[in-house]
This record gives structure tokens, sequence and C-alpha cells, in this order.
């Protein structure tokens, strides 16, 4: 109720006052040279305020620097969602508003928070850029890879993708060895391996379980694939590249 009585006395406040909240965009069109990878017409946009942090029309905090903070949470992740529905990985666009967001916490002042948006726009239009030169790659084989990444323990026989995608197995296989120059399996080899690399020199988790976390068969068939790709088996590779923890 109490909520109910502040909106009902906020919104009095502002037709008074002939307040209207910012009319609401439609879906990407602010961002939407961030998604195009337009890296000139973006610094141009945060220079003359069309791609201003905070509007002085809508308070969400009282706090100065609590309410750069609020818009910075609503900015990164509307940019991350334009930017996934226009071909940026899931896992990446969202980790990346994670670590900006993080980030942001850390600010002790409103011009923190300014030169952090500027840099966080910056980063996801460079990395736009860098999807849209990758031309090669259609939309369906980027899902596939992404897919692949974030889901190494499933089923990634080529018949479970292509479902997934929602194509057929044979049109899938051929249009990821035309655009990847490689076989769908040993691309999934190749990934799983990559993923277990990581794994073998940030974590010390056992070689079991890293078969079992990445959907190897068995422990002798991870250390088998790991060494036809890599030349080293994975305790060689974990002798050499662990990184000790402080």
């Amino acid at each position: 109720m109490k909520v109910r009585n502040e909106l009902n006395a906020v919104l009095y406040k502002n037709k008074m006052e002939d307040q209207d909240i910012p009319k609401r965009l439609p879906h990407n069109s602010k961002f939407i040279s961030i998604v195009n990878g337009n890296i000139e017409k973006v610094c141009l946009e945060l220079k003359n305020g069309k791609l201003a942090l905070t509007s002085g029309k809508r308070i969400l905090s009282k706090n100065a620097l609590k309410n750069a903070a609020y818009y910075f949470v609503l900015s990164v992740s509307a940019i991350s969602d334009a930017s996934m529905d226009h071909g940026m990985g899931q896992t990446e666009a969202c980790t990346l508003s994670d670590i900006y967001i993080l980030k942001a916490d850390d600010c002790k002042t409103v011009d923190d928070i300014y030169r952090l948006y500027e840099e966080m726009c910056l980063d996801f239009t460079k990395r736009m850029q860098e999807i849209r030169k990758e031309t090669v790659i259609s939309l369906h084989i980027r899902k596939c890879i992404d897919y692949i990444y974030e889901n190494p323990s499933t089923n990634l026989l080529v018949k479970a993708l292509a479902e997934t995608m929602h194509l057929n197995a044979t049109y899938l296989s051929r249009l990821f060895r035309k655009e990847m120059s490689i076989l769908l399996k040993q691309f999934v080899k190749e990934a799983r391996v990559d993923t277990a690399k990581n794994l073998l020199q940030y974590s010390d988790l056992s070689y079991l379980v890293i078969s079992v976390s990445l959907g190897f068969s068995s422990q002798s068939s991870f250390i088998a694939v790991f060494k036809e790709i890599t030349g080293v088996t994975p305790k060689v590779y974990r002798e050499k590249n662990f990184v000790i923890h402080k």
C-alpha cells in the first residue's frame, strides 16, 4: 500500500510540474551504433550526449553515485541484450556484462562510473565490429559453436547438434565444414580440449572430474584425445602450465 501511495504521489507531482518520463525507445535503437560496430560514430555519440548514461528526468537514487551506478547496470544489460540479438554469443555477452557491473561496484565517484561507461561502450563496439568482420560465419554456425562451448558435457554428436539447431544433420555437417574448414566432429574434440586446458591450468580438479564434466566417455578417452590434440598428456600439460592461486 505504501508503494502505491508513493507512486500516485510521484505521478501527480510529475503531472503538475509537466515532467514526463522519457519515452521508451524502440528495442536496441539507442545502441544501434554499438551493435553495428561503428567505433567512430560511438565516440561521437558519447561526446555529443546521444549515448549519455543518465537522464535528468528520471532519478533512480537520491545519492548521485548510486544513481549513476543504477543507470550503468541498466545500460550494460541493455547493450548486452542488443549485442546478443546481433550475433554476440550469450556466454560472452553475459560474462562481459557481469564483469563491468562488478567494476562499477568498485567505483568511488560519479566520474569513475562515466569513464567506465565509455570504456564499456567502446569494448562492446569493438567486439561487435570483429563479429561483423566474420561475415563468412553464418548465424547457424556461430550459434552451433556457442552451444558447443557452453554445453561440453552434453551429447555433441552431429545428429544431436542438428536437432538442437533445428537443422538437417547432413546440411549442418556440410555447412560447418564449408565455413570452418574443419569437420564438426573434430571441432567438438578441439573445443573440449581447449576447455580442459583452462581447467588444468587454473584448477586442481582431478582428471576424472574434468573428463566427466567435458563429456568424455572415460578418463582414458580424455587422456588419449588430449594427447592427440596437444601432443602431451593432461598430466604433463598441468605440470608445465599450472597457475598457483594465492
